[in-house]
């Protein structure tokens, strides 16, 4: 009787010590990434959830609302790992992203009155690397490529230095290829229907200086969306992250690219560098 009971605990244990491995083994499993064929999605869920690791077991960090674009670096199982608005790195449920291909554009996309991206070291904006295959737009107007400041465009370069100048800083310099990238970056937010730091052609503001050979120390981005200038600095003016960037002494070039035909009457796109 006494050798059946041990018999029978010894099963048990074994069963038990099977079926720990079994769960350590699945918990401990590391997935295999796997690259992707585009670089930007189109979040399509109301409010997509960004968690620190592929799985609905992994915290939340941020969300993103629908229509927004997202950068993507790569898939692992059903998710991607992306980067989002305000730098965040996490993973997102792949069935919730539509693939967006360089010359394609989303007539559903949501725009907002003003965004900023903050400072970056150059060579530590994004770790997803740079598109350096676009470094021609072919899908703006001419005017698009000039390197002359318009009448709206030196409103607001003067309107920013007097920001500037009245907070005891040095006026920004005009930058005439990132002035020409600047109007480049607007126009093609105006073309493709989107509000976001993040393009479906160009990729983020550090992406798109790079492709363009752009070199920086530092570098950041405002992007608005108003019908009048002075409204337009104002805006940024009273938004604690568009006045960090117009404030910040590292800064000490820019370009300003404001393109008429959105909703809102102008997009406005404002990139600084410093070196």
């Amino acid at each position: 009787m006494k050798t059946n009971k041990s018999k029978f605990l010894i099963t048990i244990i074994c069963a038990i010590i099977t079926i720990l491995a079994i769960m350590i083994t699945k918990s401990f499993a590391m997935q295999s990434y796997y690259k992707v064929d585009f670089q930007t999605g189109l979040v399509t869920a109301t409010n997509l959830y960004v968690r620190s690791g592929p799985g609905t077991q992994f915290k939340i960090v941020t969300s993103v609302p629908k229509n927004q674009y997202i950068r993507v670096f790569a898939g692992v199982g059903d998710w991607y790992v992306v980067q989002v608005e305000g730098d965040y790195i996490g993973a997102v449920s792949k069935k919730y992203v539509k693939p967006i291909y360089p010359g394609t554009s989303n007539q559903g996309a949501s725009n907002q009155g003003a965004s900023n991206q903050g400072a970056s070291n150059q060579g530590n904006s994004n770790s997803g690397g740079s598109n350096t295959g676009n470094s021609a737009n072919t899908n703006n107007n001419a005017g698009a490529t000039s390197t002359t400041m318009n009448s709206d465009e030196k409103e607001v370069f003067d309107l920013i230095n007097k920001q500037r100048t009245q907070n005891g800083l040095s006026p920004l310099k005009e930058n005439s290829e990132l002035q020409r990238i600047a109007r480049i970056k607007a126009q093609d937010m105006v073309n493709n229907n989107y509000f976001s730091h993040t393009s479906p052609i160009y990729g983020s503001p550090f992406d798109m200086m790079k492709s363009f050979k752009i070199s920086y120390n530092t570098a950041g981005e405002n992007i608005a969306g108003n019908s009048s200038n002075s409204s337009a600095v104002t805006a940024w003016m009273n938004s604690p992250g568009h006045r960090a960037n117009i404030l910040n002494g590292s800064f000490n070039q820019t370009g300003i690219g404001v393109v008429k035909g959105s909703k809102y009457g102008k997009i406005y796109v404002q990139m600084f560098i410093g070196k």
